[in-house]
């Protein structure tokens, strides 16, 4: 009998031993996949900006004043990590920005195992760690360190430690702390999120879990201090971002059915881990880590309809949290042994319907960036550097809502932004409204984004332009309209190509100024900047 019992546990620790290596094999080649895309093809549009924000905020431009932006600064003083270290090693601070996301990424994947297979034997650490890291790398796809990719990254330790303390579980006084601050960190990226913290707060408070404990103190006092340290280094959040946000960034909404049918797969997945809750089995401290994770879900699909954005990465904290809930959920039952009872073949049907459609969604996303990052395709943001080289343009801007007109094409080219804006968002917002122009207090927009977007323009005069013909705006009329400077600007323009319903313009002064300086006169282009201003 002994003998079988040791042949048993033999063998099992050798089963846990090869799916541990399978796992970080997966792991690797999703870390290895992830590093591909986001490396060999440009940077995401969003996360181009923003490391071009904060190194303008390096040298000395103001946040929110002379460079608009309607997040927190949190995410700008993290992004200036990458940015300074690139300075000063002359390497790229996209480079440096996706790797630092990976380590950090991957640091809190493996401290949530270290919660959840705490008196687990070293094996179960690892397929855990494996699971965790591989989720958080492939589902983003190439939304990788986005805002709301690193809040739940950074939230996982603190949903697996709330789930150990509602059943009875205690950890380390420093190690709460520590988790409470970083759980804070990753809200104050997102502040919208507090809901969705706020939520599994209130379900530990009705399971006995005191709300005044080590990991919320320290939390607490976290958003207390980076709210002060806002208010003390970046006062302009406050009176011109967040006024400027609630005026404009709704305006362009989708439609309330269109964002509810986009978000179906995140709702399918909360739902049907709510279902699962509704039958418990299993190990109460099992039950409520699911709960936790599962109630976070919920809270941010509420949070991502409250945003009114169809945009992929606005899911992601209500997707991740939930696919890891389901997947722990099948881990949990192939362990304990299946029943062959109708609910839960059932519940395993329904559990394995969702993760097909999210792993059909993966292959989606990735397939044409791994295309992308493997063949020299021709993106648009390519050929628009090209036009910039040849061209030696020095300053540049694009009238387009699409941000990836302007970024990465000024990171990877070095040209001037005529701009304050990363694209024309709140000029469409405004015109939405019906107060292009308008200044006048009172309206529903106290903020003149045609007169703004005019003023960048002449002071800077850029050298080239791109005028984005795809959309319902003609923003020429837009601009001529607000301000009669900037129809007397844009005569000195003319069209020299296109592509993809996107019109090139260059400034002819920028034409007279290589003449001149070919023939060995003195440059004119500040002459053409002269001749418009108002």
């Amino acid at each position: 009998m002994l003998k079988l019992g040791w042949r048993v546990g033999t063998r099992a620790v050798g089963w846990r031993c090869l799916v541990a290596a399978m796992s970080l094999i997966v792991l690797s080649a999703s870390l290895a996949m992830m590093l591909l895309v986001t490396l060999r093809d440009p940077p995401k549009d969003d996360v181009a900006w923003l490391l071009y924000v904060a190194k303008q905020w390096l040298h000395g431009q103001r946040l929110y004043v002379d460079l608009v932006e309607v997040n927190p600064p949190l995410i700008i003083w993290l992004y200036a990590i990458p940015v300074l270290i690139a300075g000063w090693a002359s390497m790229a601070p996209a480079l440096l920005a996706m790797v630092m996301f990976s380590i950090t990424v991957l640091a809190c994947a493996w401290w949530t195992a270290s919660i959840i297979a705490e008196r687990q034997v070293w094996s179960v650490r690892l397929i855990v760690f494996s699971t965790i890291g591989t989720v958080l790398l492939l589902i983003p796809g190439g939304e990788f360190g986005q805002r709301e990719h690193l809040l739940i990254a950074l939230a996982l330790p603190y949903l697996a430690l709330l789930g150990n303390e509602i059943s009875g579980g205690r950890a380390p006084k420093w190690h709460a702390i520590c988790i409470g601050v970083l759980a804070a960190l990753g809200c104050a990226l997102k502040p919208r999120y507090l809901f969705a913290f706020g939520l599994v707060e209130v379900f530990a408070w009705f399971q006995g879990v005191r709300l005044l404990r080590p990991v919320s103190l320290a939390a607490a006092g976290t958003l207390v201090v980076y709210t002060v340290a806002v208010a003390a280094f970046a006062p302009a959040f406050f009176t011109d971002a967040v006024p400027m946000a609630l005026a404009l960034y709704s305006a362009t909404d989708p439609a309330l059915t269109d964002l509810l049918y986009d978000c179906r797969l995140l709702f399918f997945g909360v739902v049907t881990g709510l279902l699962l809750l509704a039958v418990p089995r299993g190990e109460r401290a099992h039950t409520m880590r699911l709960a936790v994770l599962f109630i976070f879900a919920a809270g941010a699909a509420v949070v991502c309809i409250i945003q009114g954005k169809n945009w992929f990465y606005h899911r992601l904290p209500g997707i991740i949290s939930s696919l890891l809930g389901l997947v722990s959920w099948l881990a949990l039952r192939w362990r304990a042994g299946w029943k062959r009872d109708w609910r839960s073949v059932g519940l395993a049907c329904l559990v394995a319907a969702v993760l097909a459609e999210h792993g059909v969604g993966v292959y989606e996303r990735l397939r044409p960036e791994l295309s992308q990052a493997l063949e020299t395709s021709d993106t648009v943001q390519a050929r628009l550097a090209r036009v910039i080289r040849r061209e030696h343009a020095h300053s540049y801007v694009a009238f387009s809502e699409w941000i990836g007109l302007g970024f990465p094409v000024v990171d990877d080219t070095g040209v001037v932004w005529a701009s304050r804006f990363d694209s024309m968002w709140a000029l469409h917002a405004e015109d939405a409204l019906g107060e292009v122009g308008g200044t006048s207090k009172g309206s529903k927009s106290d903020w003149p984004v045609a007169r703004w977007v005019v003023q960048d323009f002449l002071h800077t005069c850029p050298d080239l332009v791109v005028v984005d013909l795809r959309g319902p705006e003609n923003y020429i009329a837009l601009l001529s309209g607000a301000d009669p400077s900037f129809r007397k600007a844009w005569q000195l323009y003319r069209p020299i190509g296109g592509f993809d319903r996107l019109v090139i313009y260059l400034n002819r002064g920028t034409v007279a100024a290589r003449a001149a300086a070919a023939c060995g006169g003195a440059p004119v282009a500040v002459a053409s900047r002269a001749a418009v201003k108002p």
